[in-house]
């Protein structure tokens, strides 16, 4: 994490001057709209996009160079791309990132195990991170999921995956906190965590233009979600944790906080770096400030895969400068987190719980 720090600066640096800015740290790269889950807080699967190929990929990874430090590959369901184990490895060899991140149904469970065991093996220099997504306990995961046997094999994915017993793989469960889970939250929860997972991580269900979930009413109320969260931030803070465990954690109660305080007040508590240091590709090509808003600020097929010249564009110029003025908010996850790195209080709240309050 200490290599990020110069990066750091010179992000605040452009943030607070505006205009042009180096490349992003953090990556989302979406790579189909396609799922085998038919979820009730995602309508994904109904988009349609002519998918970028492993060769396109190739390019946009060789101008990225080694900017990104964390990269998330989602959908859709991503490992539905039978060539995901192929871009993993070519990111790898193009960028070396420190942390991949792939969030799955687990539904696939056989061809799941094999790809990352591929992948893992292949890219021994990387930290991968699996998330298996979880939204409730047995027949209440699949009714969400409207799948069948859904809860079932993403069990079972869990424990393939933590049989393979790869030193740099991570084992995550996540949890959508919806209205149609909220009230369950504390069991369901409860229950997850006793199965030992690496990382345990919730994010509220929101609208997204990505998500097609505009209009949806799928958020849970403020009442609702406060004492869920609340529960976790209690597990978490009397928790007992061990190396980088701790620093992930204290990050963890910080975000959750944060989250409170947005969805009460609806507007930025800190300032978003969207744009900045953290951006997202669609499946063909459009460049994101970030998902919520997914407005295209330039496609890579239309720009020679040239990452960096959208980048500088005017039209990101304009993006950055809107998210600046706290015209937009949302409590985004993937944004959230690097937001919070960038703000020097939290930075500092983070060092004291870790290395201090839970020193021991």
């Amino acid at each position: 994490m200490l290599e990020i720090l110069p990066k750091i600066l010179k992000y605040k640096l452009a943030y607070a001057k505006g205009g042009r800015t180096p490349l992003p740290m953090n990556y989302t790269i979406s790579l189909l709209y396609t799922c085998n889950s038919r979820c009730s807080t995602c309508n994904i699967y109904e988009k349609k996009a002519k998918n970028l190929t492993l060769s396109e990929y190739k390019e946009i990874f060789k101008h990225l160079g080694k900017s990104p430090y964390w990269i998330t590959f989602s959908g859709g369901e991503p490992f539905l791309r039978t060539d995901i184990d192929d871009i993993c490895k070519a990111v790898y060899k193009q960028c070396r990132p420190a942390i991949i991140n792939i969030p799955t149904n687990g539904i696939l469970t056989e061809l799941i195990i094999e790809k990352v065991q591929n992948i893992t093996s292949s890219c021994p220099k990387t930290q991968f991170v699996i998330n298996l997504s979880i939204d409730g306990i047995g027949e209440q995961h699949d009714k969400i999921r409207n799948v069948e046997g859904n809860y079932e094999k993403v069990i079972a994915t869990y424990h393939g995956l933590k049989a393979l017993k790869a030193k740099n793989l991570s084992i995550g469960i996540h949890t959508v906190i919806s209205a149609l889970n909220v009230g369950d939250f504390h069991s369901i929860a409860s229950e997850l965590i006793q199965l030992k997972p690496d990382s345990y991580i919730t994010e509220i269900a929101e609208e997204r233009e990505e998500l097609d979930t505009m209009g949806a009413d799928i958020t849970p109320d403020m009442v609702s979600y406060k004492a869920a969260i609340d529960f976790l931030i209690h597990r978490i803070k009397n928790g007992r944790y061990k190396g980088i465990g701790k620093i992930t954690e204290a990050f963890r109660i910080e975000y959750y906080e944060l989250v409170k305080l947005i969805m009460r007040d609806h507007k930025q508590i800190i300032p978003c770096y969207s744009g900045v240091t953290s951006a997202q590709i669609s499946p063909d090509g459009d460049i994101w400030s970030c998902c919520i808003k997914a407005r295209s600020l330039g496609n890579l097929r239309e720009n020679d895969y040239d990452f960096r010249r959208i980048w500088s564009d005017h039209n990101a110029i304009l993006e950055r400068q809107s998210i600046k003025n706290m015209e937009c908010w949302c409590p985004l996850a993937n944004a959230g987190y690097t937001n919070m790195l960038m703000n020097i209080p939290i930075l500092m709240r983070v060092f004291y719980r870790s290395f201090i309050k839970w020193y021991n």
